[in-house]
């Protein structure tokens, strides 16, 4: 049988899994305290503009890491650790891959080691929807194409980041169509999408004030991120 009590215990470890401030630790490493430099944000993106490029890919890498390591984990746990194979339908598995993808980014945006402080979760939510393989591996991938794209034309990583998660549901439903995943058995990952979407937008609302008003910096530009 299912042992469900070890369902909550994956969630706080993906919860504090994902409060690992990489930016921070990279940071610090360099003796810097990124919260004090630049926008003050503990992405990528500020560790980039404070410390160099290599420095804020490592941290763009290490952040994904930490999604990419919460989904994988609990597909490995749920494939061959005490649940009995082949016991959860499809719907219970996406449930609790969302719950862990969920925690995990929650622990980025509002991580316990920095009294609840964090980044804006992209590159946590980017990890999380690659890990879920296949079904939002795939959606990611045309995500990841079009923030490259959106990042190369315009030169603005958060309107980058703000248009390629908000595509992730569409994305996902195109490749439901294509390749026949039940929709009434994976609306779990559905909904992972959307409200992944919404809390990046929300976080980024700072963001898309300065895109409005014409004040957002670009990529290799000092300031907010």
């Amino acid at each position: 049988m299912i042992s469900h009590w070890q369902v909550p215990f994956m969630m706080l470890g993906a919860y504090l899994l994902g409060s690992i401030p990489f930016g921070l630790v990279v940071s610090r490493l360099k003796g810097v305290d990124i919260r004090k430099h630049g926008s003050g944000n503990l992405g990528a993106t500020n560790v980039g503009r404070v410390l160099g490029r290599r420095w804020g890919i490592l941290v763009l890498l290490l952040d994904a890491m930490k999604g990419a390591t919460s989904s994988i984990g609990t597909s490995v746990f749920l494939n061959h650790g005490n649940f009995v194979s082949g016991s959860l339908d499809p719907t219970t598995r996406d449930l609790i891959w969302l719950g862990t993808g969920v925690c995990c980014v929650i622990g980025s945006i509002a991580p316990v080691y920095l009294r609840f402080r964090g980044g804006k979760g992209v590159a946590a939510t980017l990890g999380v929807i690659l890990g879920i393989y296949p079904y939002l591996t795939l959606p990611a991938v045309v995500s990841i194409t079009l923030w490259a794209m959106v990042l190369g034309i315009t030169r603005y990583v958060s309107l980058s980041s703000i248009i390629a998660v908000a595509i992730l549901p569409l994305a996902f439903l195109v490749f439901s169509w294509r390749e026949n995943w039940p929709l009434n058995q994976h609306y779990p990952l559905l909904c992972l999408t959307v409200a992944m979407t919404f809390v990046i937008v929300f976080r980024h609302r700072g963001n898309i004030r300065r895109l409005l008003a014409g004040t957002e910096n670009k990529v290799g530009n000092a300031g907010n991120a």
